[in-house]
């Protein structure tokens, strides 16, 4: 099939933080960006299309797939950075906080990534990025977060399935898991505090885990992999 000349990224979670970093990111690396939040405003740069809605509702998904091939005409990356992070104690998880943090990690990773690659199936290839958290591998008793490590584990395993099954037909697939990262989510009065969880000594910055992402997407031999950007969390204490 005939293409559009620019690569088209597709970011979700877009709106601040490392969302935004990563739209920025790839506006340098000269690709069109859709990209989505429930609170994203429109854009400024023609080439950022905004896509305001909550990821876990299928709908969404639906919406992002359809203006990224209608007004681009393809999809290179897709970057599953939505994610909601609820900290207590496993008894004290609501059927809320369950349904909350499943709707955001797991569905709304699952509607759109099935979307992006039938698209990449049908242009010959694409790159799928899930964000992920240390946490999966590595439980901190200072860090309650059953309900983190059941869908960010869960994407971990996904990212691996997903490399393999499509390997043969251009399609890579890899993950970045994180430690904490100072961004507009971490009120600064315990940064000193959280930056003493990580051997390295502080927390990470959004630009840490944009060179990352910027290497899977580059490293074209890369597949299939979970990339630490994490301060050394995973590796022990």
């Amino acid at each position: 099939m005939d293409l559009p000349d620019k690569k088209v990224a597709v970011i979700t979670g877009a709106s601040q933080g490392i969302g935004a970093g990563l739209v920025a990111a790839y506006r340098k690396l000269g690709h069109q960006v859709v990209a989505t939040s429930r609170t994203i405003p429109p854009s400024d740069d023609p080439d950022v299309l905004t896509v305001r809605g909550d990821i876990a509702d299928p709908a969404t998904a639906e919406r992002l797939a359809a203006t990224a091939t209608g007004r681009f005409g393809r999809i290179d990356t897709l970057i599953n950075n939505a994610g909601l992070f609820i900290g207590k104690p496993f008894t004290e998880y609501t059927r809320e906080d369950y349904e909350a943090i499943i709707g955001v990690n797991l569905t709304g990773f699952f509607r759109i990534t099935q979307l992006a690659v039938e698209q990449m199936l049908r242009q010959g290839g694409g790159h799928i990025v899930q964000i992920t958290t240390s946490l999966a591998d590595y439980a901190s008793s200072a860090e309650p977060s059953v309900l983190a490590s059941l869908t960010k584990g869960g994407l971990q395993s996904a990212t691996r399935s997903l490399a393999i099954e499509y390997a043969s037909r251009g399609i890579r697939s890899n993950a970045v898991s994180l430690g904490i990262i100072r961004t507009p989510m971490h009120p600064g009065e315990y940064d000193e505090e959280l930056a003493k969880r990580h051997p390295l000594g502080r927390m990470g910055e959004v630009e840490d885990v944009v060179e990352a992402v910027r290497y899977l997407e580059t490293a074209s031999f890369v597949t299939g992999v979970t990339l630490h950007v994490d301060g050394g969390r995973s590796a022990g204490h």
